[in-house]
């Protein structure tokens, strides 16, 4: 059974060091073969020899089936990718002439966001010539900073950009 994977480890005939430190599909240390030996070993149990580590010295290799071992290795890599969170930036839209329930509505939204682990987009867009009352919304966003300071850290604070004015919300780690 000579096969040869192309993929993070050194299988069967890739490899060719002198010297290897052999464990046997038990996990028992069998001791110092050479490569072909230890390829012939591996062969007659219907297994592969794959190298583990190559920076102790001699290299340590194991007998194993590759494809089992491959197969366990990229389950548990997808167990692990399943259980981490990924940050998503989510968007609180309002303009600064905003009612006080339709701004309870808002901080509601980025509070339920925050909470699930997400940063909060606060965005407040100007139009025509509400340019000139930049320093209200500014002023709009401090104080959502403010409401939220128990659950959330100001990543970025007020900053005009365009005719829109941009505050980022962290959560915060005592979640």
């Amino acid at each position: 059974m000579k096969k040869k994977y192309e993929n993070e480890f050194l299988v069967n005939e890739s490899i060719n060091y002198p010297k290897i430190r052999l464990i046997n599909s038990l996990g028992e240390q069998m001791g110092i073969y050479s490569s072909n030996e230890a390829l012939l070993l591996a062969s007659e149990e219907g297994l592969d020899l794959v190298l583990i580590s190559d920076k102790s010295k001699p290299p340590v290799c194991k007998i194993i089936d590759y494809g089992k071992y491959k197969f366990s290795q990229e389950k548990k890599a997808k167990e692990a990718k399943k259980k981490q969170h990924n940050t998503v930036l989510k968007e609180v839209k309002m303009r600064y002439k905003i009612e006080q329930h339709d701004y309870q509505v808002r901080i509601n939204q980025a509070l339920r966001f925050l909470q699930a682990g997400d940063k909060v987009k606060a965005t407040i867009i100007l139009k025509g010539r509400e340019i000139q009352h930049t320093n209200l919304a500014i002023e709009l966003l401090k104080k959502m900073a403010i409401d939220l300071k128990d659950i959330s850290t100001v990543q970025q604070i007020p900053t005009k950009d365009g005719r829109s004015i941009i505050m980022i919300l962290n959560p915060s780690k005592k979640q």
